[in-house]
């Protein structure tokens, strides 16, 4: 069983060991957090998925009620495939002030903080619950955490607000986009490419549509809406694989892309699907049916993130910038599971954790020890604000 006096760094050390790439389970180090708990008396409830090989983990440090507030924290990295590392990147390496390996940003650095304050947390006569929400696979998607909806949001054990510790150097996300993606099929007709009339080219009507998505992106970046808060003030339109073909002499019959689009809190992510799908049905499809009625275009929605939005009076953004001894905010163009908790369960939520997304998924990511620093004096201030007086 784990020692119950580790360190953040000691902690850190050991998540960033366990491989745990959204394509791997992620049991090893559920089992290993769900022992260091269990070693302070803490209980966890365990939510696996239909495979049985992942799981969120979810536990309650303090009193049974409601008011709490949720710590949470994703517990897959993305891939180090193909990336050039000069270290080992589940092997935890310090080098000067900064500490390297997959997942030292992108989330494990904030989930080694929390867990490192449990000892604390239980010194002290809390007033209001602190729960411990560590989820899979939010790397592709956001998956795992809708598992979790229904154990957060209990009655008589409903948090009043959810901190997502996503690398924000500290600063307070009130808002993130919305992502919609989805996998194209188009199925056309094979011949001879000499007789190439004769066919539907798959590729071809597929780049028709590629080239409708690219246009639209255009008219939104000129049109808006804008939301100035973002990097990216709009609503982004990207085509990110496709694959098609057989042989340069053969019409293709198939074609397979994939997009998404990444909107602001101001754009209908319905309206654009609706339009998208209507370009494929009305423009499109006709001329393919009229070689043959065999042909066509299949559209599917493949995930679904909802964004967040909060107003910046509210009073989670008010509490977690006091935490944060911050008095400004912002908004980010990357996707979190704070949308999911306050869409899905009804609890306000903002973003707010250690290290820089700038380092997340790529090769020597690392986080900066004054964020270490500063992450545990924001868990102090925290467990200050829910002791009983």
């Amino acid at each position: 069983m784990p020692s119950p006096d580790l360190t953040t760094l000691e902690l850190l050390k050991r998540l960033v060991a366990f491989d745990t790439t959204s394509r791997n389970s992620n049991l090893d180090l559920i089992a290993f957090v769900g022992d260091y708990l269990k070693g302070y008396g803490i209980d966890s409830e365990l939510v696996h998925d239909d495979t049985g090989a992942k799981a969120n983990l979810y536990a309650t440090i303090g009193p049974r009620r409601d008011g709490g507030i949720v710590l949470s924290g994703h517990t897959d990295v993305v891939p180090v495939d193909g990336q050039d590392w000069d270290t080992d990147p589940f092997v935890l390496h310090n080098s000067g002030d900064r500490l390297y390996g997959r997942g030292t940003a992108d989330m494990k650095g904030f989930c080694a903080a929390v867990l490192a304050m449990v000892p604390k947390f239980l010194s002290r006569d809390l007033s209001v619950p602190i729960h411990l929400a560590f989820s899979y696979d939010e790397e592709v998607g956001c998956i795992g955490v809708h598992g979790l909806m229904p154990h957060v949001a209990v009655p008589g054990m409903t948090p009043k607000a959810v901190i997502v510790g996503e690398p924000t150097s500290m600063q307070v996300i009130t808002g993130h986009k919305g992502k919609r993606s989805y996998r194209v099929h188009v199925r056309g007709l094979e011949a001879h490419s000499s007789l190439a009339p004769h066919g539907v080219n798959a590729i071809e009507y597929a780049s028709r549509l590629i080239v409708f998505l690219s246009d639209l992106a255009a008219r939104i970046a000129d049109k808006g809406p804008h939301d100035e808060l973002y990097d990216v003030p709009h609503t982004t339109v990207h085509t990110g694989t496709i694959q098609g073909g057989t042989q340069l002499n053969i019409v293709p019959k198939d074609c397979v892309f994939e997009y998404e689009f990444r909107y602001i809190d101001q754009q209908d992510p319905q309206a654009l699907e609706d339009k998208i799908r209507a370009f494929a049905r009305d423009k499109l499809a006709p001329q393919m049916h009229a070689i043959s009625s065999d042909t066509g275009i299949n559209i599917e929605l493949v995930n679904d993130m909802p964004g967040l939005e909060m107003d910046v009076d509210a009073e989670v953004v008010t509490f977690v910038k006091a935490l944060a001894e911050r008095n400004d905010h912002a908004k980010v163009a990357f996707g979190t599971e704070a949308g999911l908790f306050h869409q899905r369960a009804n609890i306000p939520t903002v973003v707010c954790g250690p290290g820089s997304i700038d380092q997340a998924h790529k090769p020597n990511e690392f986080i900066e020890m004054e964020q270490i620093d500063a992450c545990e004096a924001f868990l102090d201030r925290l467990m200050d604000r829910v002791c009983e007086n």
